[in-house]
Order: structure tokens, then C-alpha cells, then sequence
């Protein structure tokens, strides 16, 4: 989709409903539904931490920015994600947490970036932290620097490509609770993408089409 078209979106956008459980559900596995519903997160005492999910023209058309972890000891590993990190004290709210390492993973200066609005969070129980995704929009190209320590890479995503339901699969994945158990996900460039990211693409993809569809 042509950028600057898709900026006339934005304010719609702004004002959508969120679906929330409801896109989320549609991406989780199934062993995770039910927990979903009732986490019970007053025990869990989850870590804090927020992810931008980035939209900029690349060539004039809308583009999405993902990153490819680093390989390391832990639980997220080589994983696909949204730009984002843990909360730190002196952040001034979580918007400002994404901000912050969106310009340390992969190089864009806050100032660049307008935060529309806040998406549902989404818990992530092998790390027990409890994500906050906000979207935000770059009006000017972007020349992404990569952090080396936390980013392999990056996925420039199209928006067209993200909307077609043909990226929809499902796909055998080892998980925290089973070796090997079937879960819907993303075939982003060949990356299998599900999880947390790919609940959070769920909300996102929802009211993208939702918003853009009320205006055909």
C-alpha cells in the first residue's frame, strides 16, 4: 500500500476498537487458550516490558519493521520480534520503553517516531513478562542501525504481504510445555513466527483490516 495513503488511515486507526482476546486467541496454542482467559498474573509478579510495532515507508510503499534475535542462552533465542525491550527505572511510561529500544536495537531516533496509540498487552509465560505493544508510524525513510549484541537482522515487512491470509499457517514447535505441539503462526520470509509476536500481529492485522475496510 502506497505510504501516503495509508497515513490518511492513521487517525482511524487512533480511534479503533481493539479486539483483544479475541485476535489473540486466534494465534495462541491451544494448550495456552484457556490460560489466556485466566492467568492469574497476581501470583506471577510479571517483569515489565514494551515493543514498537513500527510502520514506515521503504520505496514509497507501507512497510513493517521485525527483528531476528541473536542466537543466545535463553529462552527467546533466535526468535522474531517486534523492536522492544524490558522496562527500566527512570522510563517514563512504557510508550517510552519502546522508544528507547527501538533506537538502541535498531537505530531510530524517538523523534522520528509518533506512538498512535497502545495495543493490548500480551503475557509470556517461559519470561514471565508481561509485554505492552504500541504503534507508531515514521513518516521518512528509515536507515535501520543494528544493535549486533541483541539483532541478527531485520525483516522489512510489506504491508500488502502482511495482510494477505496466504502467511497463515500451522506449524510443529517446540514450546515450554510439550517437545513438539502444532500452533498457528506467520510465515514471514521463510521465518516461522508465533508466540507472543504473533498474537500481537493478530491484534494488529485485525484492526488494520477492520479500519481499512470501513472505508472501501
Amino acid at each position: 500500500m502506497d505510504f501516503q495513503y495509508f497515513l490518511e488511515y492513521v487517525p482511524n486507526l487512533a480511534e479503533a476498537k481493539l479486539p483483544a482476546i479475541d485476535a489473540h486467541i486466534k494465534m495462541a496454542p491451544f494448550e495456552r487458550i484457556e490460560s489466556l482467559k485466566n492467568i492469574g498474573l497476581e501470583s506471577k509478579n510479571p517483569r515489565v516490558a514494551a515493543v514498537m510495532m513500527l510502520f514506515y515507508p521503504k520505496k514509497g510503499m507501507t512497510h513493517l519493521v521485525l527483528i531476528v534475535r541473536n542466537s543466545y542462552e535463553g529462552v527467546h533465542s533466535g526468535q522474531i520480534a517486534f523492536p522492544g525491550g524490558k522496562f527500566e527505572i527512570g522510563d517514563q511510561d512504557f510508550s517510552w520503553t519502546a522508544l528507547r529500544e527501538t533506537q538502541e536495537e535498531v537505530g531510530v531516533n524517538p523523534a522520528m517516531i509518533n506512538v498512535v496509540k497502545p495495543f493490548t498487552e500480551v503475557y509470556v509465560p517461559p519470561s514471565n513478562f508481561m509485554v505492552h505493544p504500541y504503534l507508531g508510524i515514521c513518516k521518512e525513510e528509515i536507515c535501520f542501525v543494528l544493535d549486533p549484541t541483541e539483532v541478527s537482522s531485520i525483516i522489512e515487512l510489506p504491508l500488502s504481504v502482511f495482510l494477505n491470509d496466504e502467511i497463515l499457517i500451522e506449524a510443529k514447535m517446540a514450546t515450554s510445555y510439550a517437545k513438539e505441539v502444532n500452533v498457528p503462526a506467520f510465515n514471514i520470509e521463510g521465518h516461522v513466527v508465533w508466540g507472543a509476536t504473533a498474537m500481537m500481529l493478530s491484534e494488529l492485522k485485525d484492526v488494520l483490516k477492520e479500519v481499512l475496510n470501513s472505508r472501501l
